[in-house]
């Protein structure tokens, strides 16, 4: 399970948003307002969705104001909102709400978009658990891998360094799934699990020979699916992987398979519609 990113990764991420929309100043609202007005802003869900960066998004107006306040926020992450939720208010100086508020209903629409295809997914392929991939933005994974989680979601390997997976190309270029595990098997300590991907059964029948924790079955259409599943028999873990969409869920749903994994909770998922409505304090 991915954990909440860490202070500093998320500090990073508000200094590059802010650093790239603001810089020296929002030259419209500085020649409009001056600091010290007060203001409350009310954050509207304007369709359903599962909430994801509310603490991140908190975090962009402290970072611009210490003194803002956050009220009527009786959400967290995870949470399922409905349209017309009003998911947090915050009051504070106008200048910084202003400045803030476009890089925080970013970064929330973004993560809660993750977390919203995600549910939806993980709901339509039950029982089968729904894994994410690697295919993330470049630099931003620790959060895209947090959205999925809070949409009920479970994270497949962070990285190349945390879990063995020997591909296709692995396999080309070591002569077969059993040279490919066996170099590997002498190299990695035992409690390492060792994932292998197939194509076919023979390749199926060769994983089963060396005994891998998981079989990937890369691409595979419903009928050799099912043969394969079958043959393997619960002697290890099945992942299904490899043009999967949701409309594919409820067949696989029924395969027996442990898993699914999916690139496209991260790759392409639609930031969800919140916005910000601002009212100056009397």
């Amino acid at each position: 399970m991915s954990t909440y990113p860490e202070p500093s990764v998320i500090e990073q991420l508000i200094e590059n948003a802010l650093s790239e929309d603001i810089q020296d100043g929002d030259i419209t609202t500085r020649n409009i307002f001056t600091s010290g007005k007060n203001s409350v802003a009310e954050t509207i869900a304007r369709e359903p969705m599962i909430l994801c960066g509310l603490e991140i998004f908190k975090s962009v107006f402290k970072k611009l104001s210490p003194q803002v306040n956050f009220t009527n926020c009786n959400f967290k992450d995870g949470d399922e909102i409905l349209t017309g939720d009003i998911i947090i208010k915050v009051e504070g100086d106008v200048v910084a709400l202003l400045e803030g508020e476009r890089s925080a209903l970013n970064i929330l629409q973004w993560l809660s978009g993750i977390a919203t295809k995600t549910n939806q997914f993980v709901k339509r392929a039950a029982p089968v658990k729904v894994l994410d991939t690697r295919k993330t933005t470049p630099g931003l994974r620790v959060f895209e891998k947090y959205a999925v989680v809070c949409g009920g979601g479970t994270n497949h390997r962070f990285g190349l360094y945390d879990q063995v997976l020997i591909k296709d190309n692995h396999i080309e270029a070591a002569g077969s799934i059993s040279k490919a595990v066996s170099s590997v098997r002498e190299k990695i300590s035992n409690d390492k699990k060792v994932e292998v991907e197939v194509k076919t059964i023979e390749e199926v029948e060769e994983a089963l020979k060396n005994k891998v924790d998981i079989i990937m079955l890369d691409n595979m259409d419903a009928e050799l699916t099912r043969q394969s599943i079958g043959r393997i028999n619960g002697n290890a873990k099945t992942e299904i992987s490899g043009g999967v969409t949701f409309d594919r869920l409820e067949e696989i749903s029924k395969t027996g398979a442990d898993f699914v994994s999916i690139g496209a909770l991260t790759h392409s998922a639609a930031a969800v519609d919140i916005s910000m409505n601002i009212k100056i304090g009397k």
